[in-house]
């Protein structure tokens, strides 16, 4: 994609599934904003594998530690962007 836009939730939804799949019983689908992401099954790897996913569809670049250090897919959607509010920016 590379036009800078918004990352939402349904993308992100999409994009773990992608990535890392999703755990039996584990609801992508309900309100997951504010869920920890390892409540939902996804680890530091599944993060970083997200991320480099996330990567590649926006063309954006992500530190490795902003993506792992956020616990939430709210958390994540910030970082990712601001990542292309900087961009925009700059």
């Amino acid at each position: 994609m590379g036009d800078h836009e918004e990352l939402t939730l349904p993308d992100l939804r999409r994009i773990l599934r992608e990535a890392a799949g999703v755990n039996e019983g584990t609801d992508l689908d309900g309100e997951i904003l504010d869920l920890d992401f390892e409540d939902l099954g996804y680890d530091s790897l599944a993060l970083l594998e997200t991320g480099a996913r996330i990567e590649r569809e926006y063309g954006v670049r992500l530190e490795d530690d902003a993506i792992t250090s956020a616990r939430t897919p709210r958390a994540l959607l910030t970082v990712v962007n601001l990542t292309f509010t900087d961009i925009d920016a700059a």
